[in-house]
């Protein structure tokens, strides 16, 4: 452990060795001098794709007028985000080419700078490589793996001509029934920030003008991660000693990895929403962190200033409230009001024209560095770094050594592959369950998108042992109802499906790889209010194990669901977490010997509901 130790910090002091970018200083401030006001709040203003684009789907086109309004009217600097669904390399070049060419030909030809949550792999691609989510990549206790991944993810994020990933998140996992655990590195400062430096120092390189690399964005800035309530976007106190020994350490070490942009937290801490926190934003980040990158809000979280933390009397005060916090850019992102009113504001004199001018010239460093004012679709020569098959080795490198094992009793694993094998559960068969959110779809939930040849743990047993020794009965499913509430109502449910079925099929089997856990989830619709694994699948385990057979469970989830009801009851226990598209493979390797598991916990799995640290 101590050489892990030691080769951990060697690591992590050259990962925060920040890169010696060009300086474009003179560039900056030659353009700033150029600029309107409103070509100024123009670069500050980020909006959605939707609202530039007509269709759905794969058929989705830009809208000539709406490109017109928003880029030849309003300058918008920056868009993000998908319409619906994960878009091919050719349709992102497509709308992308689009944008670029738009901008030049505004007065000064101020290219765009498009964002996306690549924060598992390139996730809004089609075709992409997916790794396990932060969580699984905390469990194998690897930063050189890491960094693997994130340059990976670079590649094929470049590939698409987007410039720009919305990760890594640095958020501290101490939280584990808040909706997002999974998308952070656990419990640990050390253990996160020598993981999030890796992350930033693969997404980023050492030149960001290279076909390879893309700028990150270090979130959820700061405290977010770990609410009261446990609920997403709810408030925090984290007293400013606990906020600096716990939540900042993540965000000082990714900015001296050289992180160029930074997304704020959406909830609050201490009584004060995070986006007019000035104390965090510009007194910490742009002062005591030296951070010279920009910082952009969160989805619609001006707004939110006034409908839901109710600290402005209107959207116009929540505009000056959070520009003078520190904000540069905002993620408006479905209308015009941010550029609108904070024209005005500036010409009212209630912001100054200084305050304006240090978040262009942020937000302007940035895209010189990106090479975007050289080549705004630098991912026409980056198309050759997708979808490599070598990728896809790294991503199943990455699966089997997140794998943790929990419990081996009786030398229950690894497995024979002449004794007749059981699978079944609600995870079993799922590939949303091994990716979980941010994949494809916001939430992660459209199966009829990943690769056909990612095999789900059913697969995967089933192609490593044969159809001889080999059954599957479904037992309980975990089901989505259409659409996706966002007021934090829970969006699945468990229910049987043929448990009867399944319990007479173990008492036939000699071992059963009873498969639980959650299926996918993100942001408020993740929001659940105890941590006990579902009653339907409790009593679902108890009935498999009851039938008098070996029971190895398989627990595939994004936050430790508590399992002590029916832990005692079963030899074998694997934690699979969100291990990505190798996932079922790497599960099936393990349980059957061909790799053995050396994941570690990054977080503490309680025993009960209220077990936290």
């Amino acid at each position: 452990m101590a050489t892990e130790v030691a080769d951990s910090d060697a690591f992590f002091r050259a990962a925060t060795r920040r890169p010696k970018l060009k300086d474009h200083s003179a560039e900056v401030e030659a353009l700033i001098k150029k600029m309107t006001l409103e070509e100024k709040v123009g670069q500050m203003t980020q909006l959605t794709l939707g609202m530039i684009v007509s269709g759905r789907d794969q058929d989705i086109k830009i809208d000539p007028a709406k490109l017109e309004k928003a880029v030849g009217k309003y300058g918008v600097g920056s868009f993000l985000n998908v319409s619906d669904q994960a878009l091919s390399v050719d349709k992102w070049h497509e709308i992308i080419g689009e944008i670029q060419k738009a901008s030049g030909k505004t007065r000064l030809k101020i290219p765009n700078i498009y964002g996306i949550d690549s924060i598992h792999g390139a996730t809004y691609i089609l075709g992409s490589t997916l790794f396990p989510q932060e969580i699984g990549m905390a469990a194998t206790w690897n930063p050189a793996l890491m960094q693997r991944a994130a340059e990976i993810t670079a590649m094929e994020t470049r590939a698409a001509a987007i410039p720009w990933s919305f990760s890594p998140v640095l958020d501290i996992g101490r939280q584990p029934v808040w909706p997002r655990f999974w998308e952070t590195f656990g419990e640990d400062p050390y253990l996160a920030k020598v993981m999030g430096a890796a992350f930033v120092r693969g997404l980023e390189g050492n030149d960001l003008k290279s076909d390879k690399q893309v700028a990150a964005s270090l979130k959820h800035y700061m405290g977010y991660s770990f609410p009261l309530s446990g609920r997403d976007r709810t408030p925090a106190w984290i007293p400013e000693n606990y906020l600096r020994e716990y939540f900042l350490p993540t965000f000082d070490a990714a900015v001296k990895a050289g992180g160029r942009t930074v997304m704020v937290n959406s909830a609050e801490i201490n009584g004060t929403p995070g986006h007019i926190n000035k104390h965090v934003l510009t007194d910490i980040l742009k002062g005591e962190l030296k951070f010279d990158g920009f910082v952009v809000t969160d989805w619609e979280d001006i707004k939110k200033l006034v409908t839901f933390w109710k600290v402005a009397p209107d959207e116009k005060e929540a505009t000056r409230m959070a520009i003078m916090a520190g904000n540069d850019m905002s993620m408006v992102p479905l209308d015009y009001s941010f550029a609108d009113l904070l024209v005005e504001l500036v010409n009212e004199k209630k912001v100054p024209m200084t305050r304006i001018d240090d978040a262009v010239r942020r937000i302007l460093r940035v895209k010189f560095e990106l090479g975007l004012f050289d080549d705004p679709m630098l991912g026409q020569s980056a198309r050759a770094n997708f979808g490599r098959p070598e990728y896809a080795d790294v991503s199943l490198e990455a699966a089997r050594e997140s794998l943790t094992l929990l419990k081996n009793d009786k030398g229950v694993l690894p497995l024979s592959r002449n004794k007749k094998i059981l699978v079944t559960g609600p995870t079993s068969d799922s590939l949303i369950s091994l990716n979980n959110g941010w994949s494809l779809v916001w939430q992660g939930s459209e199966e009829s998108l990943y690769p056909k040849d990612k095999l789900t743990i059913r697969r995967a047993i089933e192609a490593k042992i044969g159809k001889s020794n080999f059954s599957f009965v479904q037992g309980t499913r975990i089901v989505r109802p259409a659409g996706s509430p966002s007021n934090g109502t829970p969006t699945d449910r468990d229910e049987e499906v043929n448990v009867r079925e399944a319990v007479a099929a173990a008492k036939n089997a000699d071992v059963v790889v009873l498969c639980l856990g959650e299926g996918s989830y993100t942001e408020t619709p993740g929001n659940i209010t105890d941590l006990t694994l579902p009653e339907t699948q409790l009593k679902f385990a108890e009935a498999i194990i009851a039938a008098g057979k070996p029971v190895v469970l398989v627990m595939v989830e994004g936050r430790p669901r508590v399992i002590s009801r029916i832990a005692d009851g079963v030899p074998g226990i694997l934690l699979g977490l969100n291990p990505g598209s190798e996932g079922g493979r790497a599960i099936a390797d393990v349980l059957f010997g061909d790799y053995n598991p050396n994941g570690r916990l990054p977080f503490t799995y309680p025993r009960n509901p209220n077990n936290l640290i």
